[in-house]
């Protein structure tokens, strides 16, 4: 691996990924258990914590209003420690804007937590996360009684002024999101009576299911998620399962490298974050997973990959998205290896995340000669299972974790060298992704 300027030249690996490897902490789980903790009263106990760019906007922003944070480096390179939270007396105002870095899952959250308390904070972020959707959560928000300055703005900086007059209330979403949906929740916890999320497809249930640790009272259904407020939360003890998100990458290389056998201990088995492994196994992958242990009520365990020389395409319902949407760019690679046609229905959500990975998608794969194509809100590869990658391919990833890993992914498990611009920034969600993935390496 070198780098010169933006651009980092990634080898394929020399031999097959065999053996065991734990990935980092979960990411959704990690900054919940952090918000969670800081708006808790008392102090709460946290372990496999992700320490990545993200987390540790998370760290920052609850810091600047008033949570006190005492987290070290455990020798897997995860956070542990304490968090005492502003508890019943509320956050504090910060003397400058929150910048909540690339995190959507700060930003919006912050907005939910934020709404009861009669304070003005200015949030805003990088480049990246200046452009993303705001008013999905600044509006029902505001119903709910808070203001949000710019009115009517949808992007980043916005400055939010609670109020300690919430109303419940009963939201109907137009899109399954579970940053939406949390941050609805967290601010029903201040308002009197039942907030009510209901959705058009589940999406991933972390709060639900980490909000009763810390004493809430919440009801979930399929695609239904309540709270009952007023309460406070309590201290509690979080520890951080292993992220299935990253647990895909190292799954898919896997998939793709021939010879391989891996498993990944310790990853979260929450079923609405392992789609990839269901969609893995329609394309003819054997993978399974094993769980083996329960951190509060999330699941947790092994998940074992095997190589798989006959790829063939599949569909995936639109109504399976929300289970591996962060996960679409590293299994539209896999599909590129794949026999036939690989569709993801509705994967409209896709366009704004960090950047547009539908089209970067589609412009990515192209330029290994994979025709993938988008037709109202569903995207197509058509696959080659003798895809060879052509020389001197330089990939662009808009400095988004999930592209920069999957386009890595591209020449670890192909036949050159390919240049990925910004590579650095998997330190987002995966800093020692490329290190993971040597260390499975049986050189040949």
């Amino acid at each position: 691996m070198t780098a010169q300027e933006n651009l980092t030249t990634i080898e394929p690996v020399n031999g097959p990924l065999v053996g065991s490897i734990s990935v980092p902490g979960d990411k959704s789980i990690s900054h919940r258990a952090v918000l969670f903790a800081a708006m808790a009263e008392g102090t709460s106990r946290l372990s496999g914590v992700l320490d990545s760019e993200d987390v540790r906007s998370s760290l920052g922003a609850v810091s600047k209003l008033g949570a006190k944070v005492n987290l070290e480096k455990a020798p897997d390179g995860s956070l542990y420690g304490g968090i005492t939270g502003w508890g019943v007396k509320g956050p504090s105002a910060p003397s400058e804007p929150i910048d909540c870095g690339n995190s959507g899952t700060t930003t919006r959250l912050l907005m939910g937590i934020l709404a009861p308390w009669d304070i003005e904070v200015e949030l805003t972020g990088d480049d990246s996360l200046r452009r993303r959707p705001m008013r999905r959560v600044s509006g029902p928000l505001s119903r709910m009684g808070a203001k949000f300055l710019p009115e009517d703005q949808d992007t980043l900086p916005l400055t939010i002024h609670g109020t300690r007059n919430l109303k419940a209330l009963d939201y109907d979403a137009p899109v399954a999101s579970a940053q939406v949906k949390t941050a609805i929740l967290l601010a029903g916890l201040s308002a009197d009576g039942t907030t009510r999320v209901t959705e058009p497809s589940p999406s991933r249930n972390h709060t639900e299911l980490m909000l009763p640790e810390f004493g809430a009272h919440t009801t979930a259904a399929s695609g239904v998620a309540e709270v009952v407020g007023p309460t406070t939360l309590k201290a509690s003890e979080v520890v951080v399962p292993g992220d299935p998100s990253s647990a895909a990458f190292i799954a898919c290389a896997a998939a793709l490298i021939p010879g391989s056998a891996i498993q990944i201990e310790g990853v979260s088995l929450n079923p609405a974050r392992i789609g990839f492994l269901r969609t893995l196994e329609q394309m003819g992958v054997d993978a399974s997973r094993r769980s083996v242990s329960s951190s509060g009520k999330e699941l947790s365990g092994i998940i074992s990959v095997q190589y798989c020389d006959k790829l063939h395409g599949c569909e995936v319902p639109a109504d399976k998205i929300p289970s591996l949407v962060d996960e679409v760019p590293v299994l539209a690679l896999v599909a590129a290896h794949a026999k036939g046609i690989t569709v993801f229905r509705g994967v409209d959500e896709l366009r704004v995340k960090e950047t547009d990975r539908v089209a970067a998608v589609i412009d990515g794969l192209a330029k290994i000669g994979v025709d993938a194509w988008a037709d109202g809100s569903d995207l197509f590869i058509e696959g080659n299972p003798d895809l060879v990658i052509p020389e001197g391919v330089k990939f662009e990833t808009g400095k988004d974790h999930r592209l920069a890993m999957t386009w890595a992914l591209a020449g670890l498990s192909g036949n050159c060298p390919v240049q990925v611009a910004d590579f650095e920034s998997c330190a987002v969600s995966y800093p020692a992704f490329l290190s993971d993935i040597r260390s499975l390496v049986r050189e040949r």
